[in-house]
């Protein structure tokens, strides 16, 4: 019909993990796997993990996808970038008024809530506090999530019912059960 456009929306893939720690090891390898998966990557658009993970995306020429950050902000000064944000990768950046992470991950006044809701499945790496509660909103929020890490990687305090991804063959099986 004339005047429709014929859109076909990629999926948005969050990927969570520590904003200190990069996890090359783990983050390098899902980031170039995401970015042929021809997907949207999401984050929190900082350090570490988030960096880490956005670079890898980025470097691999051949994507659809687009790297997304969802800043931190605050209040009074919702247009003001908070040291570090976004990472020199994140090719869209929304600007939040959310200040609360780590310990109040899960408060109403965290940008953690924007990660998980305008994600269609989350891929959480080793964290601490922040991480934990993204995964924790997205158990509440009911999204597919798996954890990636390695056979020696820690994440302390992580909940026992949470499945968890040894290698890019069991993220595959992981995206495609959901139909991703």
């Amino acid at each position: 019909m004339a005047g429709e456009a014929n859109l076909s929306r990629l999926p948005v893939i969050g990927v969570m993990g520590s904003g200190t720690m990069p996890h090359e090891h783990l983050a390098r390898p899902l980031g170039e796997f995401l970015a042929k998966k021809n997907v949207n990557l999401l984050n929190g658009g900082g350090g570490g993990v988030m960096e880490s993970i956005s670079r890898a995306f980025f470097e691999v020429k051949e994507r659809k996808g687009k790297i997304i950050g969802i800043l931190p902000g605050h209040p009074e000064h919702p247009d003001a970038n908070p040291p570090g944000y976004p990472n020199q990768y994140i090719e869209i950046a929304i600007k939040t008024h959310l200040p609360y992470s780590g310990t109040r991950g899960t408060d109403l006044l965290s940008r953690n809530h924007i990660n998980i809701l305008s994600s269609d499945a989350i891929i959480a790496l080793p964290g601490s506090n922040g991480t934990l509660s993204e995964i924790a909103l997205a158990a509440h929020y009911r999204k597919p999530l798996v954890v990636f890490m390695g056979e020696n990687d820690k994440f302390p305090h992580l909940p026992e019912n949470v499945k968890i991804a040894r290698n890019l063959a069991e993220i595959e099986k992981f995206l495609q059960s959901i139909d991703i």
